[in-house]
């Protein structure tokens, strides 16, 4: 049995050829060397990439092209990365580029790579290590190239921003031989010393061998050790250095890390005016507002009269005082007359007027006194004289008279009233009428 034959046309061969190539190969990166560089007036770019055994064709389409950071060149080595298609009208295949970029720099970028992973594995990219940029520093410090364009341009922004505020640069190698030790021992120099408050570290623009010293692991290192806050501001805005992850802030140009690093005197002397309007008017507002409503009070008293009020006071207090005046006046009067009438009642009742009353009373008292006495002196005498009569006649005196006598005995005087109390050689005393004499006893019967 005859099988039925399909037949190709050269244009579908290639056609279904070319899909099977686009299919069936990924996109692929090829390292070759440049041959047969053409330059189309369309912007393509048509190239062929051989090495020491075959070669290929390749385009590159001008949407493609534009973006290129090198330029192509005949026997320049470099790494492309495309798909592989077929050019249909000559049957030819062909590697369509997608993008290019020198051999020599692809090793690097591999390179860049591999140590952006390991240092972030490290934790040196972590967001809490990073520090906050100073709002006002005293002191900016540049640690760049002393004759290049970045230092020119940072301190062009830094007077147009902040010129009061100083600057310190610590001049380095930024590229080549003994670039990464000189930057490394500026920033430990800057840390050590402590005199600026904030970094700058800063290059222009280059390939990626020229700021290859910002992707070194020993530069890395010193700016995590660092205590200042770095701001990295390391070529172009589309190129990427390790300095710039670990740094604390990552501006796309040396000029804008000077921006970032310094306030705006311009802008904050045009926010202070602003804010000193915006205070002046809120003070207006408040004193209109105290004023509208010291005038609502000041209504308030004039509705209630306080001085109408304030006048009756005083008129009340008047009235007051001239009741308490009156009062006082005809208290005093009364005292007065009370002082005046006990005056005259002392002076009725004075000692000087009652003296000699009292003396010449005194002196008929005396002289009815001494009539007293004598009468009852003679009174007295009278009745002496008669009871001394009595006891004379009855005295022992008056019978001493008649010649008798008293014997005592001598020792104790008591009077001898018998015989039977003598004793023979006592001696007894006799009183007679004129005198007394002693005696002995020499016989008792």
């Amino acid at each position: 049995m005859q099988t039925e034959r399909v037949i190709f046309s050269i244009s579908q061969l290639n056609a279904e050829v070319g899909q099977l190539l686009s299919q069936g190969l990924p996109a692929l990166w090829v390292e070759g060397e440049i041959s047969n560089f053409i330059r189309a007036s369309s912007g393509h770019l048509y190239l062929g990439l051989k090495d020491a055994g075959a070669q290929v064709r390749c385009a590159m389409f001008k949407g493609r092209a534009s973006s290129l950071k090198l330029i192509p060149k005949n026997g320049l080595k470099v790494l492309v990365r495309g798909k592989v298609g077929l050019y249909e009208p000559r049957g030819e295949y062909q590697f369509i580029i997608e993008h290019m970029e020198d051999a020599g720099v692809g090793a690097l970028q591999r390179q860049f790579e591999e140590l952006k992973r390991s240092l972030q594995a490290q934790g040196l990219f972590a967001p809490e290590h990073k520090q906050t940029l100073p709002a006002f520093p005293r002191c900016i410090g540049v640690i760049t190239s002393p004759t290049g364009a970045a230092i020119r341009d940072i301190i062009n922004v830094l007077k147009r921003r902040c010129p009061q505020i100083p600057v310190m640069v610590y001049p380095v190698l930024v590229q080549g031989e003994g670039s990464k030790e000189q930057i490394v021992n500026a920033i430990r120099q800057a840390d050590r010393e402590q005199r600026c408050d904030v970094l700058i570290l800063a290059r222009g623009g280059g390939s990626i061998e020229d700021l290859w010293s910002f992707n070194e692991e020993v530069v890395a290192h010193a700016i995590y050790a660092c205590s200042l806050p770095i701001i990295s501001g390391v070529g172009h805005e589309i190129d990427f250095t390790i300095a710039d992850f670990v740094a604390d802030v990552r501006a796309p140009t040396p000029s804008a890390a000077a921006e970032l690093v310094s306030p705006d005197m311009a802008a904050l002397q045009t926010q202070v005016q602003r804010l000193f309007f915006q205070l002046q008017r809120t003070q207006q507002r408040r004193l209109q507002t105290a004023s509208e409503h010291l005038q609502r009070l000041q209504q308030r008293l004039e509705n209630q009269r306080p001085t109408n009020r304030l006048q009756q006071k005083v008129q009340r207090l008047d009235e007051l005082d001239m009741r308490l005046r009156a009062a006082l006046q005809r208290y005093l009067q009364s005292q007065q007359q009370r002082v005046m009438n006990l005056s005259s009642r002392l002076h009725l009742q004075s000692p000087q007027r009652q003296i000699p009353r009292q003396q010449a009373q005194l002196l008929r008292w005396q002289q009815y006194l001494h009539v007293l006495i004598q009468q009852r002196l003679a009174k007295a005498r009278d009745k002496l004289q008669m009871q001394a009569g009595q006891l004379h006649a009855l005295s022992p005196l008056a019978t001493l008279e008649r010649g008798y006598g008293i014997v005592r005995h001598q020792e104790t005087g008591t009077v001898i009233r018998s015989t039977t109390a003598l004793r023979l050689g006592q001696t007894v005393t006799t009183q007679l009428q004129d005198g007394s004499f002693e005696s002995i006893v020499t016989r008792v019967p």
